[in-house]
C-alpha cells in the first residue's frame, strides 16, 4: 500500500503530530473532505474552531449547531460526531493534542490536581463557547497563536504551542469550576460498542451479532442505539465504512476494490452506488477530483 503524506481527519487510533510533539492542526471543510464525522471518541483532547459556515457537532448525547468562531472543547474520553446541515458547508480546525504533551505524568500540583482529572475527562465537561462568553477573547489569541506557530515552526515554537495549550485549559477552568463528571453505564456500553465495530467493521457486521455482543436482544439493541447516537445501527455502519473508504481514496493509490472489500463493502457495485448516493460522485470521479 503506497500512502500520500496525511494531512485530514480524525482516526481513533493515529498518532497526532511526533511521538516527542503529540500535537497536530487539522484543517477541514465539510462535506468537501468529508460528509461527516461518524460519532467517535479517543484519548486525546481535541478543540474543534469554526471559520466559516455552519454544522452540528454531537458531544455526548447532545446535539450543537456551530457557527464561525464557535470553540468546542471535546474533553479525553468524551463521544463526539459532526454532521453537515443541509445547504451549509463548514470550515474548522481540528486541532487535537496527547495529555502527555502537557505533562500529565509528572510528579506536581499542577498535573495531580488538574492534568489526571482532565486526562480521566473529570474535570470539565465538554463544551461548545460562543463568541460572547467571558474569556473568548482569550482563548481565540491562543488559537490563533498556535497557528502561526505551526506554520512558521520557528526556533522553539513547540514550547509556544506547548504554553498556549496550558493556557487554554487554565482560562477552561476558570470558566467551568471543577466538578465530578459521572460516567453512566449506558456511556460506556456504547464505547464498548463502537471499538467493536471499528475492530470488525470490514466484517459482515450484523444487528444480531451486536445483540449477542452486549447480550440483549436484536429490538433492544437498535432501540438502545438509535436513542444513544441518534442514527440507526446500519446507517451508522455505513456511513463509517463510506468515511473509511474515502480516506483510502485520498490517502492511496490502492485499487477501488481492495478498497471497497477493506471497507466492508463484498459487492463492488453496491460500494459505487453507496458512495455516490453519500458523496455525489462515483469513487472513481471522487478520486480524480482530488488528483490522484
Amino acid at each position: 500500500m503506497k500512502e500520500k503524506e496525511s494531512g485530514t481527519k480524525y482516526q481513533e487510533t493515529k498518532q497526532h503530530g511526533s511521538r516527542l510533539f503529540p500535537f497536530n492542526i487539522y484543517p477541514c471543510t465539510i462535506p468537501l473532505d468529508f460528509p461527516a464525522v461518524p460519532l467517535h471518541w479517543h484519548k486525546e483532547m481535541e478543540l474543534i474552531y469554526i471559520k466559516k459556515g455552519k454544522g452540528l457537532i454531537q458531544l455526548e448525547t447532545k446535539s450543537f449547531e456551530g457557527e464561525p468562531g464557535d470553540i468546542f472543547v471535546v474533553t479525553p474520553g468524551t463521544l463526539h460526531a459532526i454532521h453537515r446541515i443541509k445547504g451549509y458547508s463548514m470550515e474548522y480546525e481540528n486541532i487535537i493534542f496527547e495529555m502527555d504533551f502537557l505533562g500529565e505524568g509528572a510528579a506536581d500540583l499542577c498535573a495531580g490536581e488538574f492534568l489526571v482529572p482532565l486526562a480521566a475527562g473529570k474535570l470539565f465537561p465538554p463544551v461548545q463557547i460562543k463568541p460572547e462568553e467571558v474569556h473568548y477573547d482569550s482563548l481565540k489569541r491562543c488559537l490563533i497563536q498556535m497557528e502561526e506557530l505551526c506554520e512558521t515552526k520557528e526556533n522553539a515554537y513547540e514550547l509556544g504551542v506547548k504554553a498556549a495549550v496550558l493556557q487554554i485549559i487554565f482560562l477552561l477552568i476558570r470558566m467551568y469550576p471543577s466538578r465530578e463528571i459521572v460516567s453512566s453505564p449506558d456511556r460506556e456500553q456504547l464505547k464498548e460498542v463502537l471499538q467493536e465495530i471499528s475492530v470488525k467493521s470490514s466484517e459482515n457486521l450484523s444487528v444480531a451479532d451486536m445483540a449477542k455482543f452486549c447480550g440483549w436482544s436484536s429490538s433492544h439493541f437498535m432501540r438502545w442505539f438509535k436513542k444513544m447516537t441518534g442514527d440507526s445501527f446500519t446507517s451508522y455502519v455505513n456511513d463509517r465504512r463510506l468515511a473509511e473508504a474515502a480516506e483510502a481514496l485520498r490517502q492511496t493509490d490502492d485499487k477501488i476494490l481492495t478498497i471497497s472489500q477493506d471497507a466492508g463493502f463484498m459487492n463492488l457495485s453496491n460500494f459505487n452506488r453507496q458512495f455516490k448516493k453519500r458523496y455525489g460522485v462515483t469513487p472513481r470521479e471522487y478520486r480524480e477530483m482530488i488528483g490522484i
